[in-house]
């Protein structure tokens, strides 16, 4: 069976966006495509929304979003509960992202990243698990509600 990932940005990260998707198509992933789907300049909560989504209702899985400098649809994913986005642009905050956060969606600042180094953060993140333990208990207190 394939992993599902449900994948979406803005009109700064749509070529990032084509990258990815090749590169872990490859690997055997498959996309839920949110959009965006040109260059056209677009709102990213639009985009940023569904995946947040998809992840708050479906066990799992695990996200990608892409913007410019990352942090608007980053902020908007976060507004939902249960999902842990993080903003990563190093390899090492993936991984500890993913390790120590239980993070369920990466965000990429396309605008401040090579393809080939957001190939590795990628990377890093589907392939790095949470530690559980300390951490657990901390992601358990992350909720609002």
């Amino acid at each position: 069976m394939k992993k599902l990932i449900p994948i979406g940005c803005d009109h700064a990260g749509f070529d990032l966006k084509k990258v990815v998707i090749k590169h872990l198509e490859s690997k055997g992933f498959e996309f839920k495509d949110f959009g965006c789907h040109s260059e056209e300049s677009i709102d990213y909560p639009d985009f940023g929304h569904p995946v947040a989504d998809m992840i708050e209702n479906t066990e799992d899985i695990m996200g990608i979003l892409i913007c410019g400098s990352g942090n608007g649809i980053n902020m908007t994913a976060n507004k939902h509960q249960g999902v842990r986005s993080a903003l990563c642009w190093k390899k090492e905050i993936a991984e500890l992202a993913r390790a120590h956060n239980n993070a369920n969606i990466v965000t990429l600042p396309a605008r401040f990243l090579t393809d080939s180094e957001a190939l590795e953060i990628v990377d890093a993140f589907f392939e790095t698990s949470f530690e559980g333990g300390r951490h657990g208990r901390r992601v358990e207190k992350i909720a609002c509600s």
